[in-house]
Protein backbone atom coordinates (compact mmCIF):
# COMPACT_ATOMS: atom_id res chain seq x y z
CA UNK A 1 0.00 0.00 0.00
CA UNK A 2 1.30 3.36 -0.93
CA UNK A 3 0.25 6.43 2.01
CA UNK A 4 -1.53 8.98 0.50
CA UNK A 5 -3.01 12.84 1.69
CA UNK A 6 -7.00 12.03 3.23
CA UNK A 7 -9.36 14.88 3.22
CA UNK A 8 -11.87 14.60 5.96
CA UNK A 9 -15.37 16.10 4.33
CA UNK A 10 -17.62 18.24 6.84
CA UNK A 11 -18.84 20.91 4.93
CA UNK A 12 -22.82 20.28 5.24
CA UNK A 13 -24.74 21.87 7.42
CA UNK A 14 -26.35 18.94 9.81
CA UNK A 15 -29.74 20.25 9.02
CA UNK A 16 -31.07 17.13 10.38
CA UNK A 17 -29.31 17.15 13.81
CA UNK A 18 -30.66 20.45 14.54
CA UNK A 19 -27.86 22.56 12.79
CA UNK A 20 -25.58 21.02 14.70
CA UNK A 21 -21.86 21.04 13.77
CA UNK A 22 -21.60 17.22 12.73
CA UNK A 23 -17.23 17.15 13.13
CA UNK A 24 -17.75 18.44 16.63
CA UNK A 25 -20.60 16.37 17.71
CA UNK A 26 -19.30 14.09 20.48
CA UNK A 27 -19.36 10.14 20.32
CA UNK A 28 -17.93 8.03 23.13
CA UNK A 29 -16.07 10.82 24.38
CA UNK A 30 -14.53 12.43 21.34
CA UNK A 31 -15.99 14.37 18.44
CA UNK A 32 -16.49 12.54 15.50
CA UNK A 33 -13.77 14.91 13.92
CA UNK A 34 -11.12 13.19 16.44
CA UNK A 35 -12.67 9.29 15.63
CA UNK A 36 -11.76 10.19 11.46
CA UNK A 37 -8.46 11.84 12.19
CA UNK A 38 -7.58 8.64 14.42
CA UNK A 39 -9.12 5.98 12.02
CA UNK A 40 -7.39 7.56 9.31
CA UNK A 41 -4.00 8.00 10.62
CA UNK A 42 -3.28 4.86 10.45
CA UNK A 43 -3.60 4.50 6.33
CA UNK A 44 -2.75 8.14 5.34
CA UNK A 45 -0.43 11.46 5.71
CA UNK A 46 -0.93 14.04 5.69
CA UNK A 47 -4.86 14.87 6.77
CA UNK A 48 -6.86 17.95 6.07
CA UNK A 49 -10.68 18.89 6.72
CA UNK A 50 -12.81 20.32 3.77
CA UNK A 51 -15.72 22.53 5.44
CA UNK A 52 -17.53 25.88 5.81
CA UNK A 53 -18.33 28.97 7.06
CA UNK A 54 -16.40 30.15 10.30
CA UNK A 55 -13.14 28.13 10.59
CA UNK A 56 -12.05 29.30 13.46
CA UNK A 57 -14.32 26.75 15.14
CA UNK A 58 -11.70 23.68 14.18
CA UNK A 59 -8.67 25.69 15.84
CA UNK A 60 -8.10 23.31 18.79
CA UNK A 61 -7.61 20.92 16.15
CA UNK A 62 -4.37 19.79 14.51
CA UNK A 63 -4.99 19.95 11.01
CA UNK A 64 -5.40 22.37 7.99
CA UNK A 65 -8.59 23.44 6.83
CA UNK A 66 -9.87 23.98 3.65
CA UNK A 67 -13.29 25.35 2.44
CA UNK A 68 -14.56 25.15 -0.75
CA UNK A 69 -13.44 27.36 -3.24
CA UNK A 70 -15.97 26.28 -5.51
CA UNK A 71 -18.95 28.13 -4.90
CA UNK A 72 -21.14 28.58 -1.59
CA UNK A 73 -22.24 25.02 -0.40
CA UNK A 74 -22.07 23.30 -3.40
CA UNK A 75 -22.20 19.58 -1.53
CA UNK A 76 -19.94 17.19 -1.43
CA UNK A 77 -18.60 17.53 -4.73
CA UNK A 78 -17.22 20.70 -4.09
CA UNK A 79 -14.99 19.33 -1.30
CA UNK A 80 -13.87 16.49 -3.17
CA UNK A 81 -12.13 19.55 -5.93
CA UNK A 82 -10.50 21.13 -2.62
CA UNK A 83 -9.26 17.75 -1.34
CA UNK A 84 -7.49 17.48 -5.11
CA UNK A 85 -6.57 20.81 -5.20
CA UNK A 86 -4.55 20.47 -1.85
CA UNK A 87 -3.28 17.21 -2.14
CA UNK A 88 -1.87 18.21 -6.03
CA UNK A 89 -0.46 21.49 -4.16
CA UNK A 90 1.92 18.98 -2.47
CA UNK A 91 2.84 16.77 -5.35
CA UNK A 92 0.49 13.51 -5.25
CA UNK A 93 -1.39 12.08 -7.64
CA UNK A 94 -4.12 10.86 -5.93
CA UNK A 95 -5.98 11.75 -2.61
CA UNK A 96 -8.10 9.70 -0.06
CA UNK A 97 -12.07 11.64 0.87
CA UNK A 98 -14.00 10.20 4.02
CA UNK A 99 -17.04 11.62 5.39
CA UNK A 100 -16.71 13.31 9.09
CA UNK A 101 -20.30 11.80 9.93
CA UNK A 102 -19.04 7.90 9.34
CA UNK A 103 -16.90 7.20 12.42
CA UNK A 104 -16.69 3.04 11.52
CA UNK A 105 -15.29 3.36 8.07
CA UNK A 106 -12.84 0.61 7.42
CA UNK A 107 -9.54 0.31 8.66
CA UNK A 108 -8.84 -0.70 5.18
CA UNK A 109 -10.35 1.34 3.37
CA UNK A 110 -7.20 3.28 1.48
CA UNK A 111 -5.91 -0.83 0.70
CA UNK A 112 -8.71 -1.95 -0.95
CA UNK A 113 -9.46 1.08 -2.83
CA UNK A 114 -5.72 1.21 -4.15
CA UNK A 115 -6.05 -2.78 -5.04
CA UNK A 116 -9.21 -3.10 -6.87
CA UNK A 117 -8.99 0.69 -8.89
CA UNK A 118 -7.24 0.50 -12.44
CA UNK A 119 -4.36 2.61 -12.38
CA UNK A 120 -4.98 7.02 -12.82
CA UNK A 121 -9.13 6.17 -12.39
CA UNK A 122 -11.63 6.90 -9.21
CA UNK A 123 -12.54 4.01 -7.06
CA UNK A 124 -14.94 4.48 -4.66
CA UNK A 125 -16.56 2.45 -1.83
CA UNK A 126 -19.92 0.43 -1.79
CA UNK A 127 -21.14 -2.19 -0.30
CA UNK A 128 -24.17 -5.06 -1.31
CA UNK A 129 -27.16 -5.55 0.27
CA UNK A 130 -28.62 -9.20 1.19
CA UNK A 131 -29.99 -9.50 -2.23
CA UNK A 132 -26.86 -7.91 -3.59
CA UNK A 133 -28.15 -4.90 -4.57
CA UNK A 134 -24.99 -2.79 -4.87
CA UNK A 135 -25.34 0.44 -2.30
CA UNK A 136 -22.69 3.22 -3.28
CA UNK A 137 -20.59 5.32 -0.63
CA UNK A 138 -19.55 7.66 -3.12
CA UNK A 139 -17.94 10.16 -0.52
CA UNK A 140 -15.42 7.26 0.23
CA UNK A 141 -13.15 7.61 -2.46
CA UNK A 142 -9.82 7.64 -3.77
CA UNK A 143 -9.55 10.79 -6.57
CA UNK A 144 -6.93 10.89 -9.05
CA UNK A 145 -5.28 14.68 -8.79
CA UNK A 146 -4.94 15.04 -12.24
CA UNK A 147 -9.23 15.04 -13.10
CA UNK A 148 -9.15 18.29 -11.38
CA UNK A 149 -9.99 20.93 -14.22
CA UNK A 150 -12.27 18.53 -15.39
CA UNK A 151 -14.15 18.28 -12.07
CA UNK A 152 -13.70 22.43 -11.74
CA UNK A 153 -15.14 22.10 -15.62
CA UNK A 154 -18.53 20.07 -14.25
CA UNK A 155 -19.10 21.94 -11.10
CA UNK A 156 -18.82 25.67 -12.83
CA UNK A 157 -21.63 23.72 -15.52
CA UNK A 158 -23.61 22.66 -12.47
CA UNK A 159 -23.13 18.78 -11.41
CA UNK A 160 -23.75 18.12 -8.03
CA UNK A 161 -24.08 14.57 -7.89
CA UNK A 162 -20.84 12.92 -6.70
CA UNK A 163 -21.73 9.99 -8.71
CA UNK A 164 -22.68 11.68 -11.63
CA UNK A 165 -19.16 12.93 -12.67
CA UNK A 166 -17.42 9.66 -10.93
CA UNK A 167 -19.67 7.48 -13.50
CA UNK A 168 -18.47 9.60 -16.32
CA UNK A 169 -14.99 9.44 -15.52
CA UNK A 170 -15.26 5.74 -15.47
CA UNK A 171 -14.97 5.11 -12.04
CA UNK A 172 -14.86 1.75 -10.48
CA UNK A 173 -17.07 0.43 -6.74
CA UNK A 174 -14.83 -1.52 -4.43
CA UNK A 175 -17.26 -3.20 -2.41
CA UNK A 176 -16.72 -3.68 1.56
CA UNK A 177 -18.37 -5.90 4.07
CA UNK A 178 -20.76 -4.90 6.19
CA UNK A 179 -20.70 -7.64 8.52
CA UNK A 180 -21.15 -7.76 11.85
CA UNK A 181 -21.58 -4.06 11.59
CA UNK A 182 -22.19 -1.59 8.23
CA UNK A 183 -18.79 0.18 8.20
CA UNK A 184 -20.66 3.60 6.68
CA UNK A 185 -23.39 3.66 9.11
CA UNK A 186 -23.37 6.89 9.06
CA UNK A 187 -24.74 10.03 11.73
CA UNK A 188 -27.56 12.72 10.15
CA UNK A 189 -30.05 12.64 13.17
CA UNK A 190 -30.09 12.79 17.03
CA UNK A 191 -31.39 8.73 16.84
CA UNK A 192 -28.27 7.94 14.60
CA UNK A 193 -25.97 9.34 17.29
CA UNK A 194 -27.28 7.24 20.01
CA UNK A 195 -27.39 4.21 17.69
CA UNK A 196 -23.65 4.84 17.30
CA UNK A 197 -22.93 5.18 20.97
CA UNK A 198 -24.38 1.61 20.68
CA UNK A 199 -21.68 0.41 18.27
CA UNK A 200 -18.98 1.89 19.44
CA UNK A 201 -19.19 0.31 22.78
CA UNK A 202 -19.33 -3.61 20.58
Amino acid sequence: MTSCPAMILAGGRGMRLGQRDKALCVLGGASLLQHCCTRLSTQCDPLALNANDDLERFSDFDIPVFADSAGDHFGPLAGVLAAMDWAAELGHGDVVTVAVDTPFFPHDLLAKLQAQRAPNTIALAATRDTEGRLWRHPTFGLWPTHLRDDLRAALSAGTRKVTEWADSQGATYVTFKTTPNDPFFNINTPEDLKQAEKLIRV
